[in-house]
């Protein structure tokens, strides 16, 4: 393995690739190397200069780190589109293609393993890769009218694109965030923000609740102490107690006997 050197990484891949047939997918392939060869070769880029790796639905640059990263930017922000576009114009429906672009830079490694093809290895190269597979940019191309949307490595973002170098405009770029394998890290998409997505609506109050909150508080219970007299026939009750023992009532309202509410009480009622 080669020890590492700088590189600038450049990464496209094919939205929905795995939804077209054989025919269609090879079409696709053609077309997305013509155009990556297109946009490389309007920055200025020479054969020499640059290493690919073919990845399936998607395509690997290795660029060497001499070549101005801002005539990369231009490139990208600027011709690819167009490409896309007068290639697409030419395409059946089902063959149309719509890029996610990476642009970044770091530290990569290249092994080379006899019978096979790649071996390039680097932290930043990972990271390029968790960027080309994250939410914030797959979400930004399925908002957008146009052909492909670019983002860049927060690295690449701060040296080169926060300065306007070759007249790059710092505004024309909105930060995200990218949930990696390793944690998150900060990264930033070119044009306009996708749309919020709208929040959950919250959820119903249960049945049951609802009853609840709209029923009636409960009657306030009798003040302790309040006696009741309940004769209605059958046994009469004293503040719901069992009256035991004789009783006689005369007119007046004066109760002859014993009355018994649970202890004996004596004496004339």
């Amino acid at each position: 393995m080669t020890d590492p050197v700088n590189h600038t990484i450049l990464l496209l891949d094919i939205e929905q690739f795995g939804r077209r047939d054989d025919v269609e997918q090879a079409f696709m392939r053609r077309m997305l190397y013509s155009v990556l060869h297109e946009t490389l070769r309007s920055a200025g880029v020479e054969p020499a200069e640059q290493r690919l790796e073919d990845r399936g639905d998607s395509v690997m640059a290795l660029i060497n780190a001499t070549v101005p990263k801002a005539r990369l930017l231009h490139a990208l922000i600027n011709e690819t589109p167009t490409l896309l576009h007068a290639n697409n114009r030419l395409a059946a429906a089902g063959a149309r293609v719509r890029l996610r672009i990476v642009l970044a830079s770091g530290e990569v490694a290249v092994q080379e393993l006899g019978g096979a093809l790649g071996g390039a290895v680097g932290w930043d190269l990972n990271q390029a890769f968790r960027l080309l597979d994250s939410t914030p940019l797959r979400e930004a191309l399925r908002h957008r009218e146009g052909p492909c949307a670019l983002a860049v490595s927060d690295a690449l973002y701060q040296g080169i694109v926060r300065h306007g170098h070759g007249g790059l405009a710092p505004e024309a770029f909105h930060r995200v965030t990218v949930q990696g394998k390793e944690g998150e890290f900060p990264a930033w998409l070119h044009g306009a923000p996708a749309p919020d997505t709208p929040e959950p609506a919250p959820a119903s109050t249960p049945t049951t609740t609802r009853a609840l909150a709209a029923a009636p508080p409960p009657a306030p219970a009798a003040a302790q102490g309040a006696a009741t007299f309940q004769f209605l026939g059958g046994t009469p009750t004293f503040g719901g107690n069992l009256i035991g023992g004789d009783q006689h009532v005369v007119s007046g309202g004066q109760v002859h006997g014993d009355v018994n509410t649970g202890n004996t009480v004596g004496g004339d009622r």
